[in-house]
């Protein structure tokens, strides 16, 4: 039997899992293509897992249908989620890689209990955009002199671009206070720098922090900021030993 993995938790949030040493369903819990959500215990651990088939595909309300289920196992035990398509070939396979894997999942088990991710979008103007494109656009330099000039007149922009992303990554993490962070950088279809912010906080912080994301709104005139969450933590989940688990969109991680 190969298994889809949803994520990993802990089996002691699931009080009736601790009597069976096979997997179990998980009422009221459907998977991707509606199939039915198991418990396998692993120790002091479970999988959270459906029944797979290969001839199953997977398309975009497959993706929804995984971060649903464990949006569900989150609302009551910390997760740590697999990438979306992560399947075991079989028993065997599953158990091999909780088991080699064990202190490193329970590790990080440990360190994110009671907490949450918090998902920050800060789009803003691209300072260095309409100089950069001007020289792109240039002709070919006569000389080499001018075009070792135009180059570094492009890194020196881009340098620019660089400081003001870093700058306002520093003022969001001054003003939040997250217990860690995940912080990406690109230009947008429409010329604009976008932020994407993860952060780590606790859970009985949520409310503090809405009410800090409200006030940052409002200060920040020059950004346009949008946020998502609680949600499991995706960003902030070490990556799982592949050696017995393969993915159909991803690497698993764990």
């Amino acid at each position: 039997m190969a298994w889809y993995a949803y994520c990993i938790t802990e089996k002691q949030a699931f009080p009736e899992l601790l009597r069976h040493r096979k997997p179990i369903p998980l009422e009221s819990v459907a998977g991707i293509q509606g199939n039915q959500v198991f418990l396998y215990p692993a120790s002091d651990l479970a999988v959270i897992v459906s029944e797979y088939s290969p001839q199953e595909s997977f398309n975009q309300k497959s993706a929804v249908d995984h971060a649903r289920v464990i949006a569900d196992c989150f609302k009551v035990s910390t997760v740590l989620p697999f990438r979306f398509g992560t399947v075991f070939t079989d028993d065997d396979s599953l158990r091999r890689s909780i088991r080699s894997n064990q202190r490193q999942f329970v590790t990080n088990i440990e360190r994110l209990r009671g907490k949450a991710e918090m998902h920050l979008k800060v789009t803003l103007d691209d300072c260095c955009r309409e100089q950069i494109h001007r020289y792109a656009a240039t002709a070919v330099p006569n000389t080499g002199r001018e075009y070792l000039s135009n180059l570094r007149e492009t890194a020196t922009l881009q340098r620019e671009r660089q400081t003001k992303a870093r700058a306002i990554s520093v003022q969001m993490h001054r003003m939040f206070a997250p217990l860690a962070e995940e912080v990406t950088c690109k230009r947008t279809e429409s010329g604009k720098m976008l932020l994407d912010i993860a952060h780590l906080i606790d859970h009985k912080c949520i409310e503090r922090y809405q009410n800090k994301y409200s006030s940052a709104s409002q200060a920040m005139k020059d950004c346009q900021m949008q946020l998502s969450g609680p949600w499991p933590p995706y960003h902030f989940v070490h990556r799982l030993t592949r050696s017995n688990a393969h993915s159909h969109a991803h690497p698993a991680s764990a």
